[in-house]
């Protein structure tokens, strides 16, 4: 008989050694596309602890007296998934980012995760960041779009006090599973159906509920272009993109998910009563655009839908496209400086 191999017990220590490697990487690499490179503007560490006792990384780049933009990234990304914005945007604004927490170098915590904790993250944040009386420019991407609306629907009365309009990218209010079109056999509508075939919610929430590993290998490369991004998309975006949600630890990814599998915002985006821009990707697998047009439907019907727009990329909207990306965002920061109207 062959003797069994002792147990590794050393093998969860070797693994937080290879993610803390990775993230220390994720900030010190550079690109030829220099918008995708850490930010050289100077950055204020911001101690933010949430209502359940975990730390949260939270930075804020450039001038403290200058409006501010605050960018809440999407699951298995963190605050350098911004880059791109960061750069643009940290010599005239004071941007605020920071990691979701589990994500990056923020804390997961004790509580059992749900969108109204991520809602309380929130808070949190702008409560730690925002001057009094101040309000921010809100963006946020798949995720932190999610938590955006879930922050709304939970504090309905500090939408108008702490945010001057909101950009949502990419995001959904729920049945992700049942819209995914990211399993490509479930794309194509049969022909004697004329529809697709949705998927079967327990598997959508087993896939997303894996604590899935994305080795740096050439067709789990591919795959990810091809499914999460879109193939026009190719070089540093890439490899800078693919680099970001390799960062994120497999069971954090596992746990949010089941969360994401479960999402159920319902009508949370009517409380967004501030002027709201919407995008959504053509080529958007993830997040199909079923999802962005309910959002900005709700919108409609409560008068703060400012634009909503179809963008030819996949789900990683503002670095596929981060130039296009950073104009749309220039505008809704433009439109924020203006003087008010004199009504009557």
């Amino acid at each position: 008989m062959h003797a069994v191999p002792p147990a590794d017990k050393d093998f969860p220590g070797r693994v937080r050694g290879l993610v803390h490697t990775h993230r220390a990487n994720l900030r010190s690499r550079t690109y030829a596309t220099a918008a995708l490179n850490p930010p050289t503007a100077p950055h204020e560490v911001v101690p933010v602890v949430t209502r359940d006792g975990a730390r949260l990384r939270v930075h804020a780049y450039g001038p403290a007296d200058a409006p501010a933009i605050v960018l809440v990234h999407g699951w298995t990304c963190a605050i350098e998934y911004w880059n791109p914005q960061i750069n643009a945007f940290a010599g005239e604004y004071r941007v605020i980012a920071y990691d979701v927490r589990g994500h990056g170098e923020s804390e997961l915590g004790a509580s059992p995760l749900t969108t109204d904790l991520l809602a309380d993250d929130l808070a949190a944040v702008l409560d730690a960041t925002l001057h009094p009386g101040e309000r921010a420019v809100l963006v946020g991407h798949s995720l932190g779009g999610m938590t955006l609306q879930a922050w709304a629907g939970r504090y309905p009365d500090r939408v108008a006090k702490q945010a001057d309009a909101v950009l949502l990218t990419n995001t959904a209010p729920g049945q992700l599973v049942a819209e995914t079109t990211v399993v490509p056999l479930l794309n194509t509508p049969l022909p004697l159906l004329k529809r697709r075939i949705p998927l079967p919610h327990f598997i959508g929430r087993l896939g997303l509920g894996t604590p899935i590993v994305f080795p740096p290998i050439a067709p789990v490369r591919w795959a990810f272009t091809r499914q999460i991004m879109s193939r026009r998309s190719n070089g540093d975006v890439v490899d800078y993109s693919f680099a970001i949600v390799r960062s994120c630890p497999a069971r954090v990814r596992a746990k949010f998910g089941i969360l994401l599998a479960e999402l159920d915002l319902g009508e949370s985006a009517r409380n967004l009563v501030v002027p709201t821009t919407i995008l959504a990707g053509e080529f958007d697998d993830m997040t199909p655009q079923v999802h962005s047009e309910r959002i900005a439907e709700m919108l409609r019907n409560t008068g703060s839908l400012v634009k909503y727009e179809v963008l030819p990329q996949g789900h990683l909207g503002n670095t596929e496209m981060s130039d296009r990306f950073n104009q749309e965002l220039a505008q809704i920061l433009d439109s924020t400086r203006q003087p008010a109207r004199a009504v009557g």
